[in-house]
C-alpha cells in the first residue's frame, strides 16, 4: 500500500508572541519563517487579523503582509484572513491593491465574515454594529471584487492603486456559510479546521456539489487547514504540542495570553480535566503530531478523508528553531512524496 502523496503546502502563521518574548520578536521570527519557507518549497504564505490578543501580533493584516513580501522573493503571501466585516471595503483594496502592485503576482486575499475578537473589541473597530449581519458579507465581497477588477464605465468610486490588480480572493469558513458562499462565487475556498474542524467534512462536499465555475476559478479548489508539529521523535513531537495544547486549555477556561512553553505531557494530563481534554482534542482533531514517518502517515489520513488540493499548516511551536525544524521536516516530506509520484525518465 503506497502512502498518500501530500497536496501543495501552505503555512498559516498568526505571529505568535512565545511565553518569555514580546511582539517585535514574533515578528521577527515571522519574517524568518516565510524566508525558510521560500527556500523550502511553500506554496503560500498567510497571516490572519486577530485583535485584543495578548499572545498573537497580526493585528495590522496588511502591514504585516508589507513586512512579509518585502522580505521574500517569490513565495506568495496574503490574509487567511481579513475579517471583512471589520472594514470598508474600499479600503481592504486599496490596501491589497497597493500590496499587489509593490509585488505583482505574490499577494492573495482571503475574506472571512467572523470578527476575530471579542464584542467589545468588535465595536472598537466597527465604531456600530449596524453592519453585523451576515446577509452583508456577500455583498461586501462583490464590492471588494469590484474594485480589484476594471473599472467600469462610469464608475464612480476606484481603488487607486487596486483596480484592474484582480488579486485572488477566497473565501474562508469555519462553517457550511463560507462554503456555499464560495461555491456560488466560484472562488477557492478554505477551511479552518484546525481549530474548528467539526464541519469540515459537510462543508468541503457542498463547496464542490454547489461550485460554479467563474473567471477566477475554473473548478473547485479546497484548502483544508491543519496542524503540525513534527520532530526527529514521537516523544520530543508530542512534548512540543503541549504548547498549543495549553493555548486551547486557556481558551476553553476563558484565559489569553503568550504561547506557553511545552510541558512534559504528563504533567498536562494532571492539568485538565477529561472534559477540558475532550474539549481540546476536539478542536485540535485535524492535526499531525510526531515524527516524519508519523506525520506522513496522519497527513495521508486527513488528505485521503478531505480530497484536499491544498493543505495550510499552522505550526504552534514555542521555540523558534524547533518550529523551523518542524516546517523543514514537514516540506522534505513533501518533496519525497513528489519525487516518488514523478514518472521514471
Amino acid at each position: 500500500m503506497h502512502d498518500t502523496a501530500l497536496p501543495p503546502l501552505s503555512i498559516l502563521d498568526l505571529a505568535p508572541i512565545p511565553e518569555g518574548a514580546d511582539a517585535a520578536e514574533a515578528l521577527r521570527r515571522s519574517l524568518d519563517l516565510a524566508r525558510h519557507a521560500e527556500a523550502w518549497g511553500y506554496r503560500r504564505y498567510w497571516v490572519a487579523e486577530h485583535h485584543n490578543m495578548d499572545g498573537l501580533a497580526c493585528s495590522a493584516t496588511a502591514v504585516v503582509i508589507a513586512h512579509l513580501a518585502a522580505g521574500t522573493q517569490r513565495i506568495r503571501v496574503g490574509a487567511g484572513g481579513v475579517m471583512l466585516p471589520n472594514h470598508a471595503p474600499l479600503v481592504v483594496a486599496e490596501q491589497f491593491g497597493t500590496l499587489a502592485t509593490l509585488h505583482p503576482g505574490r499577494i492573495d486575499l482571503g475574506l472571512g465574515r467572523a470578527p476575530g475578537t471579542d464584542r467589545a473589541t468588535m465595536h472598537a473597530l466597527r465604531r456600530h454594529l449596524a453592519r453585523e449581519s451576515e446577509d452583508d458579507f456577500p455583498n461586501e465581497v462583490l464590492e471588494l471584487m469590484a474594485y480589484l477588477d476594471d473599472a467600469a464605465p462610469g464608475q464612480p468610486v476606484r481603488a487607486i492603486p487596486g483596480q484592474g490588480t484582480r488579486v485572488p480572493v477566497w473565501i474562508l469558513g469555519s462553517s457550511l456559510y463560507g462554503a456555499q458562499l464560495a461555491a456560488h462565487l466560484g472562488l477557492p475556498f478554505a477551511f479552518a479546521s484546525h481549530f474548528a474542524p467539526d464541519m469540515l467534512l459537510h462543508a468541503l462536499q457542498l463547496y464542490r456539489e454547489g461550485f460554479r465555475p467563474s473567471r477566477a476559478q475554473a473548478r473547485p479548489h479546497a484548502m483544508v487547514g491543519v496542524n503540525v508539529v513534527c520532530a526527529d521523535g514521537d516523544a520530543a513531537a508530542a512534548r512540543l504540542a503541549t504548547s498549543l495544547q495549553l493555548r486551547f486549555l486557556g481558551m476553553q477556561r476563558g484565559q489569553r495570553g503568550p504561547l506557553p512553553r511545552p510541558i512534559d505531557p504528563a504533567e498536562l494530563e494532571r492539568l485538565w480535566t477529561p472534559q477540558e481534554r475532550a474539549g481540546v482534542m476536539r478542536m485540535l482533531a485535524c492535526s499531525a503530531v510526531g515524527s516524519p514517518d508519523t506525520v506522513r502517515r496522519q497527513l495521508g489520513e486527513i488528505v485521503q478523508r478531505t480530497g484536499a488540493d491544498e493543505l495550510i499548516v499552522a505550526c504552534g511551536v514555542h521555540e523558534h528553531a524547533a518550529r523551523l525544524r518542524s516546517y523543514e521536516l514537514l516540506a522534505a516530506l513533501q518533496a519525497a512524496g513528489a519525487a516518488a509520484e514523478a514518472p521514471a525518465a
